[in-house]
């Protein structure tokens, strides 16, 4: 057995006998905060209704219908989120983060704040549930798109390395975040979630590192196809795969309630994958074969990728492992054919990304009440939980590839890449505030988080380049 396989096993050996510890010692504590009841409250229950006389009676009647009023939402949201996008690509950071800070201006931490009665006419308690329908509408295509993406051949030509630095970057903070949970359970858990899911959950929180944002800054920094960005970007494609698999376990433990139903889950799981690999998989490739020499994909072939793609999320919100993740695995298992890949991408990508995201956004930024931070215990709380993420994904990345062999220069630079969060720890933390795992101080708390670790990547990469080897 080789050098970097010893510290593979060791590693992961290590920090599972002391996650198991956590959870064993975790079983006596008892949450006292009750069970989240709404997830939002908006200010439009105090507005009481003032009738409107006149010729223009109507029109204002019209306004408060529920698709002007949806209509209006989506205008400020394009709005804003190309205005804060903008903003945030002048001052050196990716247009996305201009996006995330454009949901949290739009909801009640700012705007809502300021102009209350402005934000509880555009954005209702009642509309909130087709704004959360549109943005899971863009999330699934959205995860189906990162799923195409996904190259899984580099994992191959780099994969001891890539392995170790990718593995060692979710086990040490997923075993921080599981640390965390154990001294803040029962203080800031809802009372109905065990702790066996609130530890859970907080560990694959601090773990997730953010494919797309990593990838669209190497790519405007120049540094893909350099022997850093090759090895981040490779760490960073297992480690989505890998958190996105369990992802969907720490779902079905929270959901099921019991290790009965956990097991079935996780068993209709295996089979699920195991049909999408071995089944849908070669079925796809013969028609991309047979289809493939077209300039234009049939849209026959079309209405078949979009089957496969709903119907797989349909299946997995069946079996308890969240929607997101079959968007995840149809992606995967597409095939690998250029011309195809660019033909689906390309109907999917722009309304995606332009359209469905930057509701998504301002959807968690409705969600987010940072107002709800007004004690100093809870800044400090959150001041403790962007350390230990930073420690966690920063530290554990840096040193696992010092350890298989990079300069501390290019190690650095790894864990400073691998510290990014953006867009996938929104969405997984949506999922946990969804299934009660989180309550709204932890949720802003992540959020923050999120934020922080995901602005930290440019400036840092810069002091980084700096450096001497």
């Amino acid at each position: 057995m080789n050098r970097k396989a010893i510290i593979y096993v060791v590693t992961l050996a290590l920090f599972a006998s002391l996650m198991w510890l956590i959870l064993e010692q975790g079983k006596h504590l008892h949450a006292s905060i009750p069970p989240i009841s709404k997830a939002y409250q908006s200010a439009a229950q105090k507005m009481a209704a003032t009738p409107i006389n006149g010729m223009f009676a109507e029109v204002f009647e019209n306004m408060h219908h529920p698709v002007s009023i949806l209509f209006l939402q989506i205008i400020s949201i394009l709005i804003v989120s190309r205005v804060f996008g903008f903003i945030a690509q002048k001052v050196g950071q990716p247009s996305v983060i201009g996006e995330i800070f454009a949901g949290i201006f739009l909801g009640p931490s700012l705007f809502g704040m300021v102009f209350p009665q402005v934000s509880a006419f555009l954005f209702p308690i009642d509309s909130l549930k087709t704004l959360q329908f549109f943005s899971q509408v863009g999330l699934v295509f959205f995860m189906f798109i990162i799923g195409m993406e996904l190259d899984v051949t580099i994992l191959k030509k780099r994969a001891q390395d890539a392995l170790v630095v990718s593995h060692a970057s979710i086990v040490f903070p997923y075993f921080l975040g599981m640390s965390l949970a154990f001294f803040i359970y029962e203080q800031y858990a809802p009372a109905n979630i065990s702790f066996l899911s609130f530890a859970l959950f907080m560990g694959i929180a601090m773990s997730i590192t953010a494919f797309p944002v990593l990838a669209r800054i190497m790519q405007e920094r120049g540094i893909t196809k350099t022997p850093l960005g090759a090895l981040a970007l490779t760490c960073a494609a297992a480690d989505d795969i890998t958190a996105w698999c369990i992802l969907p376990v720490v779902i079905a433990i929270a959901k099921a309630g019991s290790a009965t139903g956990v097991l079935v889950t996780i068993g209709l799981s295996v089979v699920y994958v195991g049909i999408m690999l071995y089944a849908v998989r070669p079925l796809l490739a013969r028609l991309c074969i047979t289809y493939g020499n077209k300039q234009k994909t049939d849209k026959a072939i079309i209405a078949v990728v979009f089957v496969v793609l709903l119907g797989s999320a349909y299946i997995a919100e069946l079996i308890g492992i969240h929607v997101l993740f079959g968007a995840f695995m149809a992606g995967v298992i597409m095939p690998a054919d250029f011309n195809f890949k660019h033909s689906v991408t390309g109907k999917l990508e722009d309304v995606s990304l332009l359209l469905f995201l930057p509701i998504f956004f301002v959807f968690t930024g409705l969600r987010t009440q940072i107002g709800l931070l007004n004690q100093p215990a809870l800044w400090a709380l959150c001041g403790i939980v962007v350390a230990v993420a930073i420690a966690g994904k920063f530290g554990g990345s840096a040193i696992a590839a010092r350890l298989v062999g990079r300069s501390w220069k290019d190690a650095l630079g790894i864990g400073a890449l691998m510290n990014t969060r953006g867009l996938m720890e929104l969405i997984a933390l949506n999922i946990g505030y969804d299934l009660g795992i989180l309550t709204p101080e932890i949720f802003a708390i992540m959020v923050i988080m999120a934020l922080v670790t995901t602005l930290m990547t440019g400036p840092l990469l810069t002091a980084i380049g700096r450096m001497k080897e």
